[in-house]
């Protein structure tokens, strides 16, 4: 018993540090080009991401058998870094005239979405 609760002594700080990964997945529309894509996340993590603690990469598929997937990967520190960011982008999207709603419409008109998943990485 004593050995168990040592390791979970051990464990418990390890994945309570974990940091966040925010996994969109989804498709190009025709009209946007995956170089139009990156610039849309470069935009998003300069005047949205930086100052929410949110940092954003694409992942294009080089081997795989769903080739036109592309895959958001978003990083925060932690799950709970990620539900305030979360909280603040839907907030946000309430004004027409906030980044985050500008930014949305840029996404809306190049990437349909099909799934997301979220990750603690340690």
């Amino acid at each position: 018993m004593r050995r168990l609760l040592m390791m979970a002594l051990v464990f418990v700080p390890i994945c309570a540090r974990a940091e966040y990964l925010d996994v969109i997945q989804g498709k190009l529309k025709e009209k946007c080009t995956l170089a139009t894509y990156v610039v849309i996340k470069n935009d998003f993590n300069e005047y949205w991401g930086k100052s929410h603690g949110y940092q954003a990469e694409i992942a294009s598929a080089v081997l795989s058998n769903d080739l036109a997937t592309i895959h958001w990967l978003g990083h925060t520190a932690s799950a709970e870094a990620f539900g305030r960011a979360l909280d603040a982008w839907r907030g946000e999207l309430s004004n027409p005239k906030s980044v985050a709603s500008k930014l949305n419409e840029r996404f809306e008109k190049c990437v349909d979405n099909t799934a997301r998943r979220g990750f603690d990485l340690m």
